[in-house]
């Protein structure tokens, strides 16, 4: 087993693993733990009370970060013609119909999000095996399946991110990078929690999120007070 290296270790022990700590005060705690040399990307994981096994309690949405994700996203199209033409345009990285699909199909996913008109769709859906456990696959749900493609392609490039619970139950999501200030990532923070509590289903019974842990990459896990779903800016407890 590897062991854990002195930055890590030194992070780790800022961190009170007792303490929920409010939105603002795990911004300032994760930046303050972040170990990398380059800038870290900051995730928050979400374990909700919902059952994934049960269609009706899927948990899947995205959400336009109000301050991005300081990364600008890899997004293919699955297009022909005029809206191949228009995907270009607002700046797709790589677009195609028929040689594209092949492509993917062959094991391509240097990607970050895909997008398909509806025509395309009887193809692409055959890379469900490819896309679908990466959670790549088109969707018209969440806005990747449409024929108003520069719409799709500008909102995930400026910062639009995809969520989904997984089977575990575990939803997780980028909120920005260690850089970002304070304001920033609570703000993105907040966009996100949001949109989650607004799918909550209405078949999940009890608490919906059940716990929550804010981190940075490679950096220690940063228990949040997952009950602080208003005055997000303020320090301290809720009550």
């Amino acid at each position: 087993m590897a062991k854990q290296g002195k930055n890590y270790r030194s992070a780790f022990a800022k961190v009170d693993r007792d303490t929920l700590y409010a939105p603002l005060e795990a911004v300032r705690l994760a930046k303050e733990t972040a170990t990398t040399k380059y800038d870290s990307t900051v995730e928050v994981v979400f374990r909700l009370g919902v059952d994934p096994r049960q269609a009706d309690q899927m948990v899947r949405g995205t959400v336009n970060l109000p301050n991005g994700t300081g990364k600008t996203a890899k997004v293919i199209v699955f297009a022909n013609a005029a809206k191949a033409d228009e995907a270009r345009a607002a700046g797709a990285d790589e677009v195609g119909g028929d040689e594209l699909i092949e492509k993917v199909a062959g094991g391509y996913t240097d990607f970050d999000a895909a997008v398909a008109t509806p025509d395309l769709m009887g193809k692409v859906g055959r890379l469900g095996k490819v896309l679908g456990p990466r959670g790549l696959m088109p969707n018209p749900k969440t806005g990747t399946v449409t024929m108003d493609v520069t719409k799709a392609v500008s909102e995930i490039k400026g910062g639009k991110i995809e969520f989904r619970v997984d089977k575990h139950a575990n939803l997780h999501f980028i909120i920005g990078k260690a850089s970002f200030s304070d304001e920033q990532l609570v703000e993105n923070y907040g966009a996100a929690l949001d949109e989650v509590l607004r799918l909550k289903p209405s078949s999940s019974k009890g608490r919906y999120i059940t716990k929550a842990t804010m981190t940075t990459t490679m950096g220690p896990g940063i228990p949040l007070d997952q009950s602080r779903t208003t005055n997000l800016l303020a320090e301290g407890s809720a009550a």
